[in-house]
C-alpha cells in the first residue's frame, strides 16, 4: 500500500497558542495533547488518542463514561457541550473540586 502515511495517533501540528507539555490544544477540529511545550505558531507533536489527566472545569462532578468536551476559550475540559468540541469520555469519576480529570480521547474530528 503505497499511500499509507502513518497510524495518526501522533501527528505534527502547529501550536494554535502557547501550549505546555501535556496540555490540550484544538487545531481546527482536531484535538491533541502536546508532547512538548511549544510557543504559538511553533511545530509540536500531539497525541490524538490515549488516556490523559487533563485540566477540567471545577464545579463539575464527572461520572464514569460521561462525554468530555474541550473548552478552547478557557483551555480546559468540561461536560458542557454548547460551543465546545467533543474530545472523548471520562475514564474515572472526578469530584467537582478536582482540577484534573481522566479522559480517554476519541481521536476523531467532530
Amino acid at each position: 500500500m503505497n499511500n499509507y502515511l502513518k497510524r495518526g495517533d501522533d501527528v505534527s501540528l502547529i501550536a494554535p497558542y502557547a501550549v505546555a507539555s501535556g496540555g490540550g490544544m484544538l487545531v481546527g477540529a482536531l484535538f491533541a495533547v502536546a508532547a512538548i511545550t511549544a510557543a504559538s505558531g511553533n511545530s509540536v507533536e500531539g497525541k490524538t488518542t490515549g488516556c490523559f489527566g487533563l485540566t477540567k472545569t471545577t464545579g463539575e462532578a464527572w461520572t464514569l463514561g460521561v462525554k468530555v468536551y474541550w473548552d478552547d476559550t478557557n483551555k480546559r475540559c468540561t461536560t458542557t457541550a454548547a460551543s465546545n468540541t467533543l474530545i472523548g469520555c471520562a475514564i474515572a469519576p472526578a469530584a467537582s473540586a478536582d482540577i484534573v480529570g481522566s479522559v480517554r480521547l476519541n481521536g476523531i474530528v467532530v
